[in-house]
């Protein structure tokens, strides 16, 4: 057999090398690599000869100087030996989390030997979670008359995340709160995810009561791919009361209004009242996603 060589894909002149696994993501390489996104180090190669093996990448937001996550990863048939040997080439310390795009129906089989390769150098599930779509065209509840909307005011929108954390059933928030209190994590996705999107803050809204009491807050964004509801909270004191729907057709409508082509979404498969209030706002399941930690 031909020995196996483990390098750097060359850009662009691999590109078309690199993408010869088919994967969803394949397409959105070329400009995560103009925008900053991925960097010509940050994918990598298994060869024998001419042929790829094996393939691995990794994806940052701009201006990050190390990768955030691990997204992707295939393996030819019959090459998983290499595949392990390029993942603990190419891993960075500390590894990043793994995610991986999947049918909406997916159960894992033996056809999944990225799966496999992750776990044999170290990794583990940690949770699957449901991407969700809303497509024009697709009614929106109408407003309610129960809550108010405006914007958030100085402050007020870290107070409400942090609040919203108690009783999470969100698996990476739970993860984070033992490694930080409530306010940290807040302060934390402010920073670093929701001050990051290039869409506009206009689009934040706070929910009140008519006495003007928050009940929480949605955070329609957009995130350099798709128009997104990137955060949806409600406060534990209002809870069970069906004001997460008020909140999800606010933003919804919000983004709406924009002529967007879609709006993507993702919840937990175990958080079962966000699944179900997006399955009541209009959004499907369009695929599923999968991520492992080291």
């Amino acid at each position: 057999m031909t020995s196996l060589t483990i390098r750097h894909a060359v850009m662009p002149g691999e590109l078309d090398l690199f993408n010869s696994f088919p994967y969803a993501l394949n397409r959105e390489i070329a400009t995560d690599l103009d925008s900053g996104r991925r960097r010509p180090e940050w994918l990598w190669l298994a060869l024998r000869g001419d042929r790829v093996t094996a393939r691995a990448a990794w994806w940052s937001r701009p201006g990050d100087e190390h990768p955030l996550v691990m997204d992707i990863l295939d393996v030819a048939d019959g090459h998983t030996g290499d595949a392990v040997e390029l993942v603990r080439a190419a891993l960075p310390d500390p590894a990043p989390e793994f995610t991986r795009f999947l049918p909406p129906t997916w159960q894992r089989s033996e056809a999944d030997t990225w799966m496999t390769v992750l776990e044999e150098c170290g990794a583990k599930p940690f949770v699957e979670r449901l991407r969700l779509q809303w497509e024009p065209g697709t009614p929106v509840p109408p407003p309610t008359g129960r809550l108010t909307f405006r914007r958030p005011r100085e402050g007020e929108l870290i107070d409400l995340m942090t609040m919203v954390l108690e009783g999470s059933l969100d698996a990476h928030s739970r993860d984070e709160l033992t490694r930080m209190t409530p306010r940290e994590c807040a302060e934390e996705q402010f920073r670093t995810e929701l001050q990051k999107y290039p869409s506009p803050q206009d689009w934040w809204r706070i929910a009140a009561l008519p006495d003007g009491d928050p009940v929480g807050f949605v955070i329609p964004a957009h995130n350099g791919y798709n128009p997104i509801i990137a955060y949806i909270g409600i406060v534990p004191a209002h809870r069970g009361r069906g004001h997460i729907d008020d909140l999800l057709a606010e933003g919804t409508r919000i983004l709406a209004a924009e002529d967007v082509p879609r709006i993507r979404a993702a919840t937990d498969v175990g958080n079962a009242p966000m699944a179900a209030a997006f399955a009541r706002g209009g959004y499907r399941t369009f695929e599923r996603q999968v991520d492992m930690i080291w």
